[in-house]
């Protein structure tokens, strides 16, 4: 399952406190403290792992809870630190009080890793508290509480070509045919219910990652349909590709699809419409398609425009050396 959005109270390990104990030994006739330091709580940390890919892990993990310190020991024997917890996410997520909204982290980079709670200190064990005034301190302190925090960890996915399109446009179609993943693909709307990623691998080794997020109906930014709750896996893509039922079998004109998905990328955020994009006419072998495609040409001159057919795998070719072109100009 697809999660993208999770929220969790975090509480770093506490400190393990420091004791009393003296020195009884049978010849050592004086003895003295001996008492040991608590050992440190575990602390929290987050990293990005590129080989996971949604926040799936930590659905079921509301609540995550370090190791507390253990106490100190007998002899100047300080206390086991706590184990520490790390939780593994994937390059593109934001890290958010959940309190106040701030963002506190945005995990672009790979391998990246931060601290989110640090653990309490142990106490001090009273061999600690001996001076030369006061040789026999009855006296040891606590362990210190770890630090907790309440995050919503968001993920916004990092891909190279984002795909955009009305419900039943084919954009899984499309996804399927060139990067091979095997997609739900199905005559009806939102087939796509969650986003799907998938590489386009070029023979010179060279690979671009796509992503298919579900499709956007008019009314997407005000919450409509599940455009909304995905938008965002489109804010980190490089380029954009419009994909385009061209058939109108669906009763709407496509050019005025095409408009609709503008409209809903510029009420949800204005500069989603300066990345360089591509339109993609699908169906375009169905009765009426070459009609519509003859509309975009004389509406929108200046757009790159390719008409395919999924379904056939027709037109396939120059789009895929179009999008690699797209990418390498960025």
């Amino acid at each position: 399952m697809f999660v993208d959005k999770v929220r969790l109270s975090l509480k770093a390990g506490r400190g393990g406190n420091g004791v009393i104990a003296w020195r009884r030994e049978k010849y050592i006739p004086k003895g003295g403290p001996c008492g040991g330091d608590g050992g440190k709580g575990g602390s929290i940390y987050i990293e990005t792992d590129d080989q996971v890919v949604s926040l799936e892990n930590h659905r079921n993990r509301r609540i995550i809870v370090a190791k507390n310190g253990q106490p100190g020991g007998y002899n100047f024997c300080t206390g086991k630190d706590g184990e520490g917890v790390t939780l593994k996410i994937p390059p593109g997520t934001l890290i958010k009080n959940a309190l106040t909204g701030e963002v506190l982290y945005d995990f672009v980079e790979k391998e990246r890793s931060e601290l989110l709670c640090k653990g309490g200190k142990g106490g001090k064990g009273n061999d600690r508290f001996k001076t030369p005034t006061n040789q026999a301190p009855y006296i040891c302190t606590d362990g210190e509480e770890g630090e907790t925090l309440e995050i919503e960890l968001e993920l916004k996915l990092i891909a190279d070509v984002g795909l955009i399109g009305m419900p039943n446009a084919g954009k899984s179609s499309l996804m399927s045919c060139i990067t091979h993943l095997a997609v739900k693909i199905g005559a009806y709307p939102f087939t796509t219910l969650f986003p799907n990623l998938s590489y386009i691998h070029y023979p010179d080794q060279t690979r671009v990652l796509l992503a298919d997020i579900p499709g956007i109906i008019e009314g997407a930014h005000q919450d409509r349909g599940l455009g909304f709750e995905f938008l965002r896996h489109i804010e980190r893509s490089a380029a954009l590709i419009f994909v385009i039922d061209a058939s109108g079998i669906e009763g709407r004109e496509p050019i005025d699809d095409f408009r609709v998905l503008q409209n809903e990328l510029k009420a949800y955020k204005p500069e989603l419409l300066d990345k360089p994009s591509l339109i993609v006419l699908n169906k375009i072998d169905m009765e009426g398609a070459k009609e519509h495609a003859e509309v975009f040409h004389r509406e929108i001159p200046s757009a790159k425009i390719f008409e395919i057919s999924a379904l056939e795998k027709l037109g396939l070719d120059p789009l895929l050396q179009a999008i690699r072109g797209l990418i390498v100009s960025v």
